[in-house]
């Protein structure tokens, strides 16, 4: 019980203090602008999923430079992960920082939605 008290607690600081990467990728998601309710730091317990659909039972992780050396560690959480009836898609910081309309739209074919749909989130920038 005190361990996922304390993940509920690091999740709440890890939702005040997004990266860049993140805070650029949750502008995308938030607010259903893809169709479908994600949250940011979803406590899918005993991990931390950077984003969740919980619908449709999709994660979405970030990969940043902290991520180098740990591919056993991110094999073993997705195992998990997946063995709970999530499909765990990943990106690289890198992706959302210089293709931020290929990453929606790589998560909308990820849901099952109609790739050549016109994109959800047009006209939506952040200035």
């Amino acid at each position: 019980m005190k361990r996922h008290t304390e993940t509920r607690i690091r999740a709440k600081e890890l939702r005040k203090n997004l990266t860049e990467p993140e805070r650029r990728l949750w502008y995308q998601l938030r607010a259903n602008r893809l169709g479908v309710k994600f949250q940011k730091q979803a406590v899918l317990a005993p991990y931390i999923a950077d984003f969740a659909a919980r619908s449709h039972r999709l994660v979405i992780e970030l990969d940043g430079d902290t991520h180098g050396g740990r591919e056993a560690y991110d094999a073993a959480r997705t195992r998990t992960l997946e063995e709970r009836g999530y499909r765990v898609i990943r990106f690289t910081n890198a992706d959302v920082m210089t293709n931020l309309d290929g990453v929606p739209r790589a998560i909308l074919i990820a849901l099952g939605s109609d790739p050549e749909s016109p994109h959800p989130l047009q006209g939506e920038r952040e200035s």
